[in-house]
């Protein structure tokens, strides 16, 4: 490599590779650690299956209930909707039965809460249909 020093005596090719280095391990540790990310999402549903929350079951959970007239698509916060994966057991090959606590919360703050259960593999949420639980009364819910 060669040096060239400025007038003032700065080693400005110096910087300059010390600089590249650092840009270049910088880029490689951040290659590194998105590849990381699929490895461990894979090893988890692997163990659980698919993680659809927000998803298939949400949407259908949606759906029954508002064709049987408890919600109504003005009347629900859909940014407030939370769905959380309470079981997921593996029925098969690449199958898993999985049941989901959804909750809807209406404009007026009133929690509509359903379970919706269904089959999922790791390539499609949607391998049944889903049943939907309304949950009619929650007894000493944890706040």
């Amino acid at each position: 490599m060669v040096v060239l020093w400025n007038s003032q005596g700065n080693n400005q090719q110096g910087k300059q590779a010390v600089s590249e280095v650092t840009m270049k391990n910088k880029l490689l540790l951040l290659v590194a650690a998105l590849l990381c990310v699929p490895i461990a999402q894979s090893k988890t549903e692997k163990v659980n299956g698919p993680d659809c929350g927000g998803g298939w079951p949400t949407n259908m959970a949606f759906g029954q209930l508002k064709n049987a007239g408890l919600l109504e698509n003005s009347s629900i916060d859909f940014s407030k909707t939370k769905t959380v994966r309470l079981a997921s057991e593996k029925i098969g090959k690449d199958l898993w039965r999985q049941v989901y606590d959804v909750q809807f919360t209406k404009n007026s703050g009133e929690l509509v809460e359903a379970i919706a259960v269904h089959n999922a593999s790791s390539e499609e949420c949607s391998m049944s249909g889903v049943e939907v639980f309304v949950v009619s009364k929650h007894l000493n819910p944890a706040k």
